[in-house]
């Protein structure tokens, strides 16, 4: 956790090509950046998060051109069914940027001014990947194909600008060394370590207008270069606050912000922590202080994508599943740092076993107990504040490292918790014995509001109507000693399922 003195926060998922619509592996990453915003806006920082769509794509044309459509109407129509993803999913994202926005735009072009020192122009022939948008080294393949998309690759030959990427090669060894810029997890630090260390070669970031169907953003000063993908879509981070007017949103989230945070899926991993800082250091422009990298949802094993064959629509699990079971399954079933395997028989089984049995019976016990006594529960003992107070301190340390499945599994350790509070001491047989039944359900209502508050972030409407449903939704913690409070059974947090 960045230190509480500034305590200003700006987050951003990266921006997907949209070629197609989206799937459950896009939702995993804006779930996670959903859910750091939502965390740190409870610790009381200001949160600027940003997402968006990357429109400049070479992906996006030619899957036009298959639809025969033109560019710009495939951009409109798609672009939109990501930005839906919101409401769909209770994402809390502040700004939205599309690639082809006039505020991007300028932005890249003054980006490209900036580095102007540090790019050339040079005949070059090579194997490039469209999935990747990048060209590769014959050494990088793997049984000759892209080692991301595992496809063969086009060979290329133009005359383009390139960036004195080389250049940067010590200078980025040692902020990453350091932890000027953080790369989490660990081994996804080494291996940028490892691929700085082989050593740096300049990279291509024009192509020809013909290549480029004349789609994307002109090269300053010459219109027969187009601006390469990905130099004009790491941008977006800064042109959405409006660095091509140096904005006083720029300035304070940008230039001047010690925490911002890129949330991004190990396959662009080198694009981000590699070509991007070097672009800022050629800019003279303050770097990002923390890349997360997560790993992929798989089917059978492979990577979930747009072209995989059967991704998982989003809409097709919302018809059958609430919105906080996926988030909830997402979040605990996938490891934070690693590859996870969709099954829906899992989102099944977590919901009966984790939501249902585990969250919602809880919730149904104390406040079936709570009716019991007939009369509002004086919040004034705590028979299990120990474990909650490490329960909490665990979930801390667990989110100031993106490890979401394991801060998860502290608060269900809490669940198991109160739930043998209640057998051992079986409070539905103290009606003789008044003060010993209320100081239980002080209890226990106690850590209903603790899972509900650092629940949040993850489960945020069944969270909050915990909350609301224990009349606790606008009372402080240092507050929650000395309240009366009159528990609402309503209907199952989480019913039976159809």
């Amino acid at each position: 956790m960045i230190s509480q003195k500034n305590k200003k926060l700006f987050i951003t998922t990266a921006i997907p090509y949209i070629n197609g619509e989206p799937h459950l592996g896009h939702v995993l990453e804006m779930v996670q950046a959903d859910v750091v915003a939502r965390y740190y806006r409870l610790l009381d920082y200001e949160v600027y998060f940003l997402s968006g769509t990357d429109e400049n794509s070479l992906k996006n044309v030619r899957a036009a051109e298959i639809a025969s459509l033109s560019i710009k109407d495939w951009v409109d129509r798609y672009y939109l069914k990501f930005y839906q993803l919101k409401d769909q999913f209770n994402f809390s994202f502040d700004d939205f940027i599309r690639t082809t926005e006039t505020r991007h735009i300028k932005g890249v072009q003054k980006l490209w001014l900036s580095c102007q020192k540090d790019i050339y122009k040079k005949t070059y022939t090579g194997l490039y990947c469209l999935d990747c948008e990048a060209f590769y080294k014959e050494e990088e393949l793997i049984n000759g194909l892209c080692p991301e998309h595992k496809k063969p690759l086009e060979l290329i030959s133009e005359e383009n600008y390139f960036f004195r990427l080389s250049k940067y090669q010590d200078t980025l060894i040692k902020i990453i060394e350091t932890e000027q810029l953080k790369i989490i997890p660990q081994t996804r630090k080494n291996e940028i370590l490892s691929f700085l260390k082989s050593g740096l070669e300049d990279i291509c970031i024009s192509r020809s207008v013909s290549r480029s169907r004349g789609w994307g953003i002109p090269v300053p000063n010459d219109s027969s270069q187009i601006v390469w993908v990905w130099f004009d879509a790491l941008s977006n981070y800064i042109n959405a606050l409006g660095y091509a007017t140096d904005s006083k949103l720029f300035n304070k989230w940008w230039q001047k912000n010690p925490f911002t945070l890129h949330i991004i899926g190990k396959g662009i991993s080198r694009f981000h922590a590699v070509y991007w800082p070097a672009m800022l250091l050629s800019a003279g422009l303050k770097l990002p202080s923390q890349i997360f990298v997560h790993g992929y949802i798989t089917l059978g094993k492979e990577k979930m994508g747009k072209s995989s064959g059967s991704p998982i629509k989003p809409a097709d699990l919302l018809s059958k599943y609430s919105v906080d079971t996926l988030r909830y399954f997402l979040l605990r079933e996938i490891p934070a740092y690693e590859d996870g395997e969709f099954k829906e028989e899992r989102v099944i089984d977590r919901y009966q076993k984790d939501l249902a049995s585990g969250l919602g019976n809880l919730f149904a016990r104390v406040s079936a107990l709570a009716e019991k006594s007939g009369q509002p529960i004086l919040l004034k003992e705590n028979d299990l504040k120990s474990d909650i107070d490490k329960v909490i301190k665990n979930y801390h340390l667990f989110m100031a490292d993106y490890r979401f499945h394991e801060a998860l599994a502290q608060l269900w350790s809490l669940i198991n918790k109160a739930d043998s509070y209640i057998n051992d001491q079986k409070p539905w047989s103290k009606s003789g014995n008044k003060s010993e039944f209320e100081k239980n359900i002080s209890s226990l209502v106690i850590v209903l509001y603790y899972l509900a508050k650092w629940l949040l972030p993850f489960l945020p409407k069944t969270a909050s109507e915990i909350l609301k449903r224990l009349s606790l939704e606008k009372i402080k913690e240092n507050n929650l000693i000395g309240q009366k409070i009159k528990l609402k059974k309503g209907e199952p947090l989480f019913p039976k399922l159809a």
